[in-house]
């Protein structure tokens, strides 16, 4: 085998933070488009433009929560088998919406009323908010730690409810997210609308880009306060050992999630980059220039996300009740063999799924306008 077990891990451990990145910013955005729906849009035509600026590819943009769901399952099985069932409520939440939102895109217009169509917009807007939070609210638990052991069997247990991922600091991630999304959704808007529509997205762009750009910069202070505590490994770490996340010694450590800023000056970019093309895309949004105000919300996301995954390394879930069975990318990670095979099938399919969303997004250029809505009407949305 050409790669060793710790290469494999930490590939797949950037692999991960890719994957969750492409969801972020590809499925983000017509997340944003949904939440913003009927604060941009006030009359069923210009409903059905934002709508439709997002109709031909909202699908598409999925399959990155696909990908990061099956890498997960994949490549870190223990860390599937705690989260998706120690969030278990919030996930039946979360995929709850995700299906009323492709159900609200394909049966809002297929009556003229205009009741039924108010609730399906309701509903889109639900089903692209409700995602758009809880995603954060899991990441701000992550970050703070998660109620869980492992048996000796090795079966994972979680002590907490769902009520108990509802703390203060995991609702302000969640409004982080919700407000990165708004404000990348608004950039699409600029981009592929015209009119009422976009004046309205590029006034809820700039404020939302100003609040994500506060926000996340209060949250470094939070960590540098100890308030998002982190963990640190004081046993020897096995880098290329087998997969067992019982075999170390973790203690509380209150600036833990900043040390690696410190070993590792080169990682101060990702929060940088969150914080300063937050601001630049506030300043497009204001100088009505389009493109630039989604390119900079895009790199706005790239770098919170990587903010949080640079921050917590190695960890990847600490867990805050028996902190030495926190799993970390040494110790969580699937078998070497599993992980080299899938590595092959990442890097022939991989580049397929980029070139043909690319390749998407190049044929479906250009703005949505509400001629070509009354003009087509046999349009889907």
């Amino acid at each position: 085998m050409f790669l060793d077990y710790e290469t494999l891990r930490l590939i797949w451990w950037g692999l991960l933070g890719f994957l969750l990145i492409g969801f972020a910013a590809m499925d983000g955005f017509d997340m944003g488009v949904g939440t913003l729906l009927t604060l941009v849009a006030r009359t069923d035509i210009e409903r059905r433009v934002a709508i439709n600026t997002i109709g031909p590819v909202w699908e598409g943009n999925q399959v990155w929560f696909v990908l990061g769901g099956g890498s997960i399952f994949a490549a870190w099985p223990a860390l599937y088998a705690v989260s998706f069932s120690g969030f278990y409520l919030a996930m039946y939440i979360i995929l709850l919406a995700m299906i009323l939102r492709p159900v609200a895109f394909k049966y809002r217009s297929k009556r003229p009323g205009k009741v039924w169509r108010r609730n399906w917009d309701i509903a889109l807007t639900v089903g692209s908010a409700v995602p758009a939070l809880m995603f954060g609210v899991a990441v701000g638990n992550v970050l703070l730690g998660v109620p869980f052991h492992f048996t000796e069997e090795m079966r994972p247990i979680f002590d907490g409810s769902f009520f108990t991922l509802l703390r203060p600091l995991a609702l302000y991630c969640g409004l982080v997210s919700l407000l990165m999304m708004v404000m990348a959704g608004a950039g699409w808007l600029v981009v592929k609308a015209e009119g009422p529509v976009a004046e309205r997205a590029r006034g809820y762009g700039m404020v939302s880009a100003l609040f994500v750009a506060a926000l996340f910069a209060l949250g470094g202070v939070f960590v540098s306060l100890g308030w998002f505590g982190g963990y640190e490994v004081t046993s020897a770490i096995v880098m290329d050992g087998p997969s067992n996340p019982t075999w170390k010694t973790v203690v509380f450590d209150e600036t833990s999630w900043l040390r690696n800023y410190t070993l590792y000056p080169a990682t101060m970019i990702a929060p940088a980059l969150g914080v300063v093309m937050s601001l630049l895309a506030a300043l497009a949004f204001r100088q009505r220039k389009a493109g630039v105000a989604f390119l900079c919300s895009k790199f706005s996301i790239v770098g919170i996300v990587s903010t949080v995954g640079l921050s917590m390394y190695p960890f990847i879930l600490p867990s805050n009740t028996t902190m030495d069975h926190s799993l970390m990318v040494f110790d969580a990670s699937s078998s070497q063999l599993t992980l080299f095979v899938m590595l092959i099938a990442t890097v022939i399919f991989m580049p397929l799924i980029i070139g043909y969303t690319s390749w998407v997004y190049w044929v479906l250029r250009g703005k949505v306008t509400a001629d070509d809505i009354q003009k087509n009407s046999d349009t889907v949305y």
